[in-house]
């Protein structure tokens, strides 16, 4: 759970670093669809009053990972399965241009660290929660390759919002295996300076995980 804010960051006002920390819980899976967001325990754990929870949380509901209920507060929000295939639609794009862009563009340098990060996801197969990140974290550096900034920040938000059912579509070391095959083809095809080829990889890797998310919840229940 939430611990107090450390080392803040003085150019963000309290509610927006705040409302960092919780968007970055909320996709490490820390808080589940559905929990209760108080603002009294928040206020609490981070020292600070109910306004300034308040207004985090209002930020966090601009960004699709809060829902602000009148007379009830506030909780994760908990996605349909067409909003799960809106936001997997817009990540494919995103993500497909970004690494379209980042073949076009990497480096020496920077196809060293993507076959780093590559091994990373090897490294960590079988750990669900760790790979999960590693696999973010990849996402978010072919986004920071592409060299445009609107791209890089939509896509990282779009990655909060889906994060907690990331986890779900990689849940089972089975899932993981076929991640990190895409995953291999995917950095192949950017180091290598392909880009239709590389956006087309990691177009089917967001795809992928999207159909093993809904097939989770559905059998579930939850979708």
């Amino acid at each position: 759970m939430p611990q107090p804010l450390q080392n803040a960051n003085l150019l963000k006002t309290l509610p927006l670093q705040i409302a960092d920390l919780l968007a970055e819980q909320i996709a490490d899976g820390q808080w589940a669809p559905g929990d209760r967001l108080r603002e009294t325990e928040l206020a609490s754990t981070y020292g600070v009053s109910r306004a300034t929870v308040r207004e985090a949380l209002r930020l966090l509901e601009i960004r699709g990972l809060a829902t602000i209920r009148p007379q009830r507060g506030a909780c994760v929000t908990q996605l349909s399965a067409k909003e799960i295939l809106d936001l997997y639609a817009v990540r494919a794009a995103m993500v497909s241009t970004a690494s379209r862009l980042a073949a076009e563009r990497c480096t020496p340098a920077e196809a060293d660290i993507l076959k780093g990060r590559l091994r990373l996801l090897a490294d960590n197969i079988g750990e669900p929660a760790e790979y999960t990140r590693h696999s973010r974290e990849l996402v978010e550096y072919i986004a920071s390759l592409a060299d445009n900034a609107i791209l890089a920040s939509y896509a990282s938000d779009i990655a909060k919002q889906i994060g907690r059912y990331v986890r779900i579509s990689l849940a089972t070391l089975e899932r993981r295996e076929r991640s990190l095959r895409a995953w291999e083809e995917t950095i192949q095809a950017i180091t290598t300076h392909e880009p239709e080829r590389a956006a087309a990889c990691h177009y089917r890797l967001a795809v992928q995980n999207r159909d093993a998310v809904l097939e989770e919840l559905s059998r579930t229940g939850q979708a």
